[in-house]
């Protein structure tokens, strides 16, 4: 287990499509608690992807900080998507700035676990922003693309 660097914007790396995980093996397992990490050693962050760190694969993890822990998102793909909530974010990859976006009220999404079993969850409020967040840095999209009125700098 490693703290990885963050890529910074405007790192081409970062608006690149990432790939499907097939092999769930050491590299996966590894790359995954590296992940995890360096998303703890941000220190503010609540969500990292695996392009943030410089690898093209379709993993990101979320840490709300909550009775649930950490929730490892392996070939996510987001099935549904209810309402509008507008909120600020901000990103690991892109320090020091902030701005209000719209996303889903409500998102389900499909996915695998770190071992490949596959799951299903509905979430809400803050982790359905993040989970939409990280899933739009797998398909080289940064939140910057979707800031309503201006990106102010903290």
């Amino acid at each position: 287990m490693a703290i990885r660097k963050i890529v910074l914007d405007p790192d081409p790396v970062l608006r690149k499509q990432a790939r499907e995980v097939t092999d769930f093996g050491p590299r996966t397992q590894t790359l995954i608690d590296d992940l995890i990490d360096t998303l703890h050693h941000s220190g503010n962050g609540i969500g990292l992807a695996s392009p943030q760190v410089g690898v093209l694969r379709r993993i990101f993890v979320i840490d709300m900080q909550d009775e649930a822990g950490v929730r490892v998102f392996v070939n996510p793909r987001i099935i549904s998507r209810k309402g509008q909530q507008s909120s600020t974010e901000g990103c690991l990859s892109i320090p020091g700035y902030w701005g209000e976006v719209e996303r889903p009220a409500t998102v389900k999404v499909q996915a695998q676990d770190r071992q490949g079993h596959p799951f299903e969850l509905e979430a809400e409020e803050l982790l359905a922003v993040c989970i939409c967040h990280e899933n739009d840095h797998l398909d080289g999209v940064l939140f910057t693309d979707k800031v309503i009125g201006e990106l102010v700098k903290a």
